[in-house]
């Protein structure tokens, strides 16, 4: 509860403190689960929906909405923005950190416009990772199993002069084929290679400058097309300076240039049609800058501003385009945010965020948070927000060509210029405590109203009713409670739950039409709770447990739905310490199925459901 975390209001604040729906994955818990990707580390988080589709594609949301394109979340890796303007999502498969080197994972659950802007309008993951002052020396990992067939990773810091430091690390992996439902193998092999460093200065100075980059590629077999790869490249750099004026003001300035390259191969639609390739190449450069200020006694002040050019360049599949194939586009923004103090123990956070984009002008993000610090280890919090999605190149500029002759539809699937913002309005309540020295917990409870909703609309007068159209024509609303509790049993013995409610209920409007019947933006489970155990066993031995539910999903794009049943899975790590420095551990994870089913979404390009695997994997950790 004590430690700081920094997505709430972009400052540090204890996390016992910090008024929204925030959870905090360590390190250690990271460590301690045998995650061994940045997915799998988000499973850690309660609020957080995860399925995995195949051997490389991950569907991770908050609150709803987990579909195939699943676009209203925002993921920040060391402030660097993730999600691909594409489609207004994260491409998970691209995202592959080195756990070892992350200092914790926050996890907001709730819009963040206010403070983050477009696309957090279900969450913001902020993925943050260690200085390098505090990752010197020697660290070598190695090992191989069943589906993860073998890993390895390599990280060396050092100091370059006084109070500098820096890091160097290379990674690489090389994971398996999952199966299809009869056991066959699939064709989704995947591996990656993935390099970088981290530079930072320390000591008293008032200035922190911190200077990082990263490059990756890789390549994974592709279950659309057998015969064809998939391939993934991609680098970027990023430089940050904070300057502190005084105990009470800090400003910070952080530039980036990210490059991200992906294709990916897509079946033909019908006979008239040969599979092919759609590649994306995304430049982005961003600039942001924040300054915090109090105002006497009663007034904690947060503005900031930014912009962010993205070169987007498309080389289009037979059946996959965007019209135009390249596209420039440019965001700008600016924030402002008052922390007011109307008691000594109660405050009132009042802020908006303001953007410009390419695509519908001017949009709008304010927020109001009320706070009660009951007791000092005791907090009640309430929030109204507004948020925002904008539009992706797909909803926007989208194209599914037939490839039939002329005389029949030209287009399955187009985007359109008169597609607006996704809107919701949340209204959320929430309360976080220390109960003792042995017992923490938090609930949250939302309600979610939202309007603009994509829509798949076909066209009344066409053949077929072809070609469909993204448009707005949905709205709706979601509620639920989340769950949250740590116990200290005994020393050696900890355990944590979560549990997950969700109701979702969207339908279209009043004298619209669409496709899917209002069921195509919502693939999600109504119940879903973990529970883990964490021991430390005589011998310096480490034994964890993670077992899991997950309800059934229904996901469709047409009015008959696909269900994903429910299911139960546990995870285990069983680790050894001979000596300080050395660990040796072994991890079973899905164990309770030979394979099971996490999330299928049927289309007529898309693959056969593909199921995961039991899996077992070993490995040797050495810091030195």
């Amino acid at each position: 509860m004590n430690q700081d975390v920094t997505s709430v209001s972009k400052e540090p604040e204890p996390l016992g403190q910090a008024p929204a729906a925030i959870q905090v994955i360590t390190n250690d818990e990271i460590r301690r689960s045998g995650a061994s990707s940045l997915p799998e580390a988000l499973r850690l988080a309660d609020n957080l929906e995860v399925a995995q589709e195949n051997a490389y594609t991950w569907h991770i949301s908050a609150r709803g909405f987990n579909t195939d394109l699943s676009d209203k979340l925002l993921v920040l890796i060391d402030g660097r923005t993730v999600y691909s303007p594409l489609f207004s999502g994260v491409i998970w498969d691209v995202q592959n950190v080195m756990l070892e080197d992350l200092d914790r994972i926050e996890v907001v659950s709730g819009p963040g416009g206010t403070l983050w802007g477009a696309n957090a309008v279900n969450g913001v993951i902020n993925i943050i990772s260690k200085s390098a002052e505090n990752t010197q020396g020697w660290y070598m990992e190695g090992g191989g199993g069943t589906e993860l067939r073998d890993f390895g990773a390599i990280r060396y810091g050092g100091q370059l002069a006084p109070n500098v430091y820096y890091r160097v690390y290379g990674t690489y992996f090389d994971r398996n084929n999952e199966v299809l439902p009869d056991g066959n193998p699939a064709t989704d092999e995947w591996s990656e290679g993935r390099g970088g460093f981290r530079i930072d200065t320390g000591g008293p100075s008032e200035d922190k400058l911190t200077l990082q980059g990263d490059y990756y590629n890789g390549a994974s077999g592709s279950t659309k097309v057998p015969d064809i790869t998939n391939v993934e490249s991609g680098e970027n750099v990023l430089g940050r300076w904070t300057h502190t004026f005084s105990s009470d003001s800090d400003m910070s300035l952080q530039l980036y240039y990210d490059r991200t390259n992906f294709s990916e191969a897509e079946p033909g639609f019908s006979i008239f049609e040969a599979p092919g390739i759609f590649s994306d190449s995304l430049d982005t450069y961003d600039a942001d800058f924040q300054h915090h200020f109090n105002v006497g006694d009663r007034n904690k002040i947060t503005w900031g501003a930014g912009y962010r050019f993205t070169h987007d360049s498309v080389t289009p599949a037979p059946t996959v385009s965007v019209t135009p194939l390249t596209l420039n586009q440019n965001l700008l923004s600016t924030f402002v945010q008052d922390e007011i103090k109307l008691q000594d123990e109660l405050f009132f956070t009042l802020g908006t965020k303001v953007e410009h984009n390419d695509y519908t002008g001017f949009e709008v993000e304010p927020s109001g948070r009320l706070q009660w610090n009951v007791t000092p280890t005791q907090m009640l919090w309430a929030a109204v927000s507004r948020a925002v999605r904008t539009p992706s190149r797909l909803d926007h500029d989208g194209l599914t060509p037939t490839g039939l002759p002329s005389f029949l539809p030209q287009s399955i699937l187009t985007g359109t210029t008169a597609f607006t913002s996704e809107t919701v309005i949340a209204y959320e309540a929430g309360y976080r405590a220390q109960l003792g020295d042995k017992v923490s917990g938090s609930v949250s409870t939302y309600y979610n109203d939202y309007s603009n909703i994509r829509s798949i609309t076909p066209t009344t007068t066409g053949f077929l009713d072809l070609p469909l159209y993204f448009q707005n024509n949905l709205e709706g609303e979601t509620y639920g409670v989340e769950l949250s509790a740590d116990y200290q049993m005994l020393d050696w013995w900890r355990w944590h739950a979560g549990y997950d409610f969700l109701q979702e209920h969207i339908h279209v409007k009043t004298g619209e039409i669409d496709f899917t019947h209002g069921l195509n933006e919502t693939a999600d489970p109504q119940h879903q709770f973990s529970i883990r155990s964490s021991m430390d066993l005589p011998g310096n031995i480490e034994f964890d447990t993670t077992l899991r539910y997950v309800d059934t999903l229904d996901t469709n794009n047409g009015p008959i739905a696909e269900t994903t049943p429910s299911y139960f899975e546990l995870n285990a790590r069983l680790a050894w310490h001979p000596t300080k420095n050395l660990e040796i551990s072994v991890v079973g994870q899905n164990l309770l199925h030979d394979q099971h089913a996490e999330y299928f979404y049927p289309s007529a390009t898309n693959p056969p459901q593909e199921d995961i695997e039991r899996s077992v994997y070993g490995k040797i950790a050495w810091h030195f």
